[in-house]
């Protein structure tokens, strides 16, 4: 399967909006983090199995940009595309736009694969390597 350019609907709950029903900045963070583990299951990269071999990915750097405010109810959609990957590390290009097409918050996040029983970096591992490789 190869999907070059991922969405991922997601709705604006109560818990995701301030006391004005507009979202927390934070919280776009969230939408970014679930839409990219929802593409790796896609693309079959199972994190539970990854995880058991004391590997993982984390965030390494984020430059995010707030353009326009989600507000409750509002149904959103997280598109995401990598555009840059290397042995041991990956770049996300991500947006969030509203139902009208709109551009909410846009994102360039970084992402290290590390070993967790050493806390270093290490080298994405050839399955999962190969998977990115199909998709970007």
């Amino acid at each position: 399967m190869s999907i070059k350019n991922h969405q991922f609907a997601i709705r604006v709950y109560y818990e995701d909006t301030d006391a004005g029903g507009i979202v927390y900045y934070a919280n776009y963070l969230k939408f970014f983090e679930r839409a990219r583990t929802e593409w790796l299951r896609e693309i079959g990269v199972n994190q539970e199995t990854f995880l058991q071999q004391k590997l993982g990915f984390v965030v390494r750097h984020v430059e995010m940009n707030n353009i326009a405010s989600a507000k409750l109810d509002d149904l959103l959609e997280v598109h995401s595309t990598i555009i840059t990957l290397k042995r041991a590390s990956l770049v996300f290009q991500q947006q969030i736009t509203n139902q009208e097409k709109q551009v909410l918050c846009t994102a360039n996040v970084r992402i290290a694969c590390v070993d967790f029983s050493q806390n270093k970096p290490c080298a994405i591992p050839d399955l999962i390597l190969g998977a990115f490789k199909r998709v970007s």
